[in-house]
């Protein structure tokens, strides 16, 4: 009778903790869910850059500054997703909120646990990584709880703050300063504006859900005029990139193309899947403008 009664309570507890394992394990998924989507237009370029200007590296720091980075990405995306539940019924069914994974009221209820935690975990490091983290959060609440996500201008300058937010803190992060030197700075400069000028690509795709939530992105504004003005300024911004940093004659014609390329694809490629396609050859271009800045600290692009 000892003995069943023993064999009871270790498969209780065997249970107990398959259960919370398994909870666990679908929260992770959730998590993961929630960020999927930004691997390539946020965590990718973002970390390339913040490699190219740093000063400094080390396993730990990189570590580190890749969790901040995730950790606001995941804070901006339940956010945003809270409110996007019906556009992303159409355009991305798998997310949480549109699967059933959890519910608009706890994806709120997340997202202000998130803001917490981030601010505190931003205080770890130092007072302008903590400053980083607070204007993130504020951009997040106008661009969501302020309704400016619908407006076409309104939209791209948080788009703009949030990715200059996001290079800025993972960038304060990896160095362990206070502050930027001179390359750092100049090459988020760049970036805000090569982001300000270019980030609507993104929209061509999501035009169907951003209409059916009344949303006036450029492309539902200007759908001819968007697209024109793409093909002619990523092969400018591609000039202008390559001449400002010095590249070399074959980086720059390798940079050069590419912003021609995705130009013309952007003007004569207008159906949903091409413009999908569009926006991944894009963040490719952009991961490029994020390595041009090699070229000052370690002349790696002179050729």
């Amino acid at each position: 009778m000892a003995f069943a009664s023993n064999s009871h309570i270790l498969y209780l507890r065997f249970s107990a903790a398959a259960t919370t394992l398994h909870s666990g394990l679908r929260h992770l998924q959730t998590a993961w869910l929630f960020t999927k989507s930004d691997f390539k237009t946020i965590i990718l370029p973002v970390m390339m850059f913040t490699n190219v200007v740093s000063p400094r590296h080390n396993p730990l720091a990189l570590s580190c500054s890749l969790s901040w980075l995730w950790l606001h990405l995941f804070q901006g995306n339940v956010s945003n997703q809270s409110y996007s539940a019906h556009e992303d019924l159409l355009n991305k069914p798998w997310r949480p909120v549109p699967s059933g994974r959890i519910s608009v009221k706890n994806s709120r209820a997340l997202r202000w646990g998130l803001m917490v935690f981030c601010l505190g975990f931003s205080s770890l490091f130092n007072f302008n990584v903590l400053i980083t983290s607070a204007v993130f959060t504020i951009l997040v609440i106008v661009h969501d709880d302020f309704g400016l996500s619908g407006h076409p201008i309104g939209k791209n300058l948080l788009n703009v703050g949030a990715y200059v937010s996001f290079e800025l803190g993972s960038t304060l992060v990896l160095s362990d300063e206070p502050s930027l030197d001179r390359t750092s700075i100049t090459a988020l400069c760049c970036s805000g504006l090569v982001i300000l000028m270019t980030i609507h690509v993104q929209d061509f795709a999501d035009v169907n859900g951003d209409r059916m939530l009344g949303r006036r992105t450029l492309p539902i504004v200007a759908p001819e005029g968007s697209r024109i003005y793409i093909l002619c300024v990523l092969p400018l911004i591609s000039f202008a990139l390559a001449s400002f940093w010095n590249l070399g004659p074959l980086c720059s014609i390798l940079f050069i193309s590419m912003g021609i390329v995705v130009g013309l694809r952007c003007y004569l490629v207008r159906d949903e899947i091409g413009d999908q396609s569009n926006y991944w050859l894009y963040n490719i271009w952009l991961m490029g403008a994020h390595l041009l800045p090699a070229n000052a600290r370690f002349s790696a692009l002179a050729w």
